[in-house]
């Protein structure tokens, strides 16, 4: 069990709980989401709330995230787009954070759950969806009819597009999803080649150097994953969104 690569990603039930046929138990996965909100609470409260004016190194990293984040999403939706800041900033570092937890031993990642991925990535549309609305009424469905396009195409290209549309949330959850799991499912795999070679003497702790420093080297990668899934998420947020401030482009 200890060297089954999927074992890690197994739900178990920490408080059972079950109202009216339907399960809510308090899970492990429950448990390390809660963590990783708090931890990022914690950590943003405690790096903020004595502001100083020159700026200490965790102070630093706290704002540098927030204008990281800004301005990708000014970048993306302009200045009107700001008004969901909180959210994509949110986004980014719940999933940052859970992306980061995942990697210490025995922790859980939650990233690594196609029913996570697919709630946030779900919020993310039904967020473009209904402030679309909001905003601009029926105008909003011009984002399926580009401008410029032959009256004849206009059938075939609103298919393509409202086709498009469905899939961002697949795609949003899937690429995060599929990247942390078989990150560490290859971590996984790598370290328990060095645990296994290491039962067989001189000769197999010989042969565990190389999956050794594969595992450490998967480890670092992992680290630049973490971050770089975060970092998608968000800005393909960021895109979609300004699909909604900005229909018509």
């Amino acid at each position: 069990m200890a060297n089954d690569p999927i074992h890690q990603f197994h739900i178990a039930k920490w408080i059972p709980i079950e109202v009216g046929g339907l399960d809510l138990s308090f899970t492990n996965a429950s448990a390390f989401m809660v963590a990783t909100a708090v931890a990022t609470g914690a950590f943003l409260y405690m790096t903020t709330s004595s502001r100083g004016l020159v700026p200490g190194r965790l102070q630093s990293i706290s704002e540098m995230s927030y204008e990281f984040v800004a301005s990708m999403l000014r970048d993306s939706a302009g200045s009107k787009g700001m008004k969901f800041f909180p959210l994509v900033f949110s986004l980014f570092m719940f999933v940052l954070v859970a992306n980061l937890l995942g990697l210490f031993p025995y922790f859980y990642t939650v990233t690594s759950q196609i029913i996570v991925t697919f709630a946030l990535a779900l919020l993310v549309i039904g967020t473009v969806i209904v402030y679309g609305f909001l905003k601009h009424g029926f105008g909003f469905l011009k984002l399926f009819v580009p401008s410029g396009i032959p009256a004849m195409l206009v059938p075939l290209v609103v298919i393509i597009e409202v086709i498009s549309f469905l899939s961002r949330p697949v795609s949003l959850s899937v690429r995060l999803f599929a990247n942390m799991l078989a990150g560490h499912i290859t971590l996984k795999v790598f370290a328990g080649f060095v645990t296994s070679l290491s039962a067989f003497g001189a000769i197999g702790v010989v042969g565990a150097i190389l999956p050794l420093l594969m595992t450490v080297a998967i480890t670092g990668l992992e680290f630049l994953v973490a971050f770089l899934q975060a970092y998608v998420f968000a800005v393909l947020t960021c895109m979609y969104l300004n699909d909604a401030v900005h229909p018509g482009h």
